[in-house]
């Protein structure tokens, strides 16, 4: 049996190695990011100066960090996971990666078409996906909706990325909820009829395929266009002069909407410092160089941004569907992308 002394030593030293690890947790903030922005960084940087929390920062594409968590199981040390468009935090969310947050700030900020009720993942800032056309062979006027893609008319003059990517079935799982599988799937099959080419590339590689002639319309995110748009480079801006923006639906349901966000993992060990950093997200600073940084838009409608890119795509009404509908779609839209063959 130790002596009382040892006893009152042993104790001591257990609370001071207690309180030690504590205190490293309380300035701790482990981040696994799929977002790859610079810009990004002064966020974190303010958010350590705001708190004095440190931002212990991984950043991979969305699916390895997925199954990194799911890997690592209870002894992950990941707090919060951002990744980008409502399909990945629906899979996130359904994988059980997230945990529910309660906080007022975060529900009374954040517009509820952009967050689960349950408070397991919220947006925090928005992309739009348009129409963009050869300005010299699409006159304004000629096609003004999403599904007018679907029109025999444009037979051949259509490039598009992979039906399976998640932007295209985010596209697609609106225009379930919106029209009905039927016809959704009715005009998957008209895109894919109206291809010019089989798709490949990324957006920016349709934006330059229209610019080429190689087609006259394709779907593109807003902030690709705008990085063009911004670009130091004259072939980059030589493509946008070729171009003209469409804003889908403007007269009807409006354009379709996507998110970039996150939530505090489950098995969060710094879950305190979790909340805190989402909520600041949601504070009109981090909103600014959350959305400006890529160039979107923030979700909190008191925080103002100057993008002149953005602007000069003009003025737009936004689909207000909830973005559950966007994941809750998703296998349904798998399974129309391959029926039709929209590789």
């Amino acid at each position: 049996m130790l002596p009382a002394s040892w006893k009152n030593l042993t104790l001591a030293l257990l609370t001071l190695c207690a309180v030690a690890t504590s205190n490293a947790q309380d300035k701790v903030l482990n981040l696994y990011s799929a977002r790859h922005y610079s810009t990004d960084e002064a966020l974190y940087t303010n958010f350590t100066k705001a708190t004095g929390i440190k931002i212990n920062r991984i950043e991979a594409g969305e699916d390895a960090l997925l199954q990194r968590i799911k890997a690592e199981g209870a002894n992950s040390p990941a707090d919060v996971f951002l990744t980008v468009d409502a399909g990945r935090l629906w899979i996130a969310e359904q994988d059980g990666v997230f945990a529910p947050v309660q906080s007022k700030l975060l529900n009374d900020r954040i517009p509820a078409a952009y967050r689960l009720a349950s408070g397991t993942w919220y947006g925090f800032s928005t992309r739009a996906r348009v129409m963009v056309v050869d300005r010299l062979k699409v006159k304004a006027g000629d096609i003004n909706t999403y599904e007018d893609l679907a029109d025999a008319k444009w037979k051949g003059q259509i490039c598009a990325r992979s039906g399976s990517h998640v932007y295209m079935l985010s596209l697609l799982s609106s225009i379930i909820e919106h029209n009905g599988a039927a016809k959704a799937e009715e005009w998957a099959k008209g895109v894919v009829a109206n291809l010019a080419r089989q798709p490949k590339g990324g957006d920016t590689d349709q934006l330059k395929a229209v610019a080429a002639g190689e087609c006259s319309i394709a779907l593109s995110n807003t902030y690709y266009i705008a990085r063009l748009i911004k670009s130091d480079k004259p072939d980059d801006r030589a493509v946008m002069e070729k171009l003209r923006v469409v804003w889908p639906n403007t007269n009807a349901r409006g354009v379709h909407m996507n998110v970039s966000g996150g939530g505090m993992v489950k098995t969060a060990p710094n879950k305190e410092n979790a909340i805190k950093f989402l909520e600041y997200l949601a504070s009109d600073e981090a909103q600014v160089y959350f959305a400006d940084g890529n160039n979107e838009w923030p979700v909190v409608k008191s925080a103002v941004t100057k993008n002149a890119a953005l602007d000069s795509m003009g003025k737009f009404k936004a689909d207000e569907i909830n973005m559950i509908a966007l994941g809750k779609n998703q296998r349904l839209a798998q399974e129309i992308v391959n029926r039709v063959g929209w590789k």
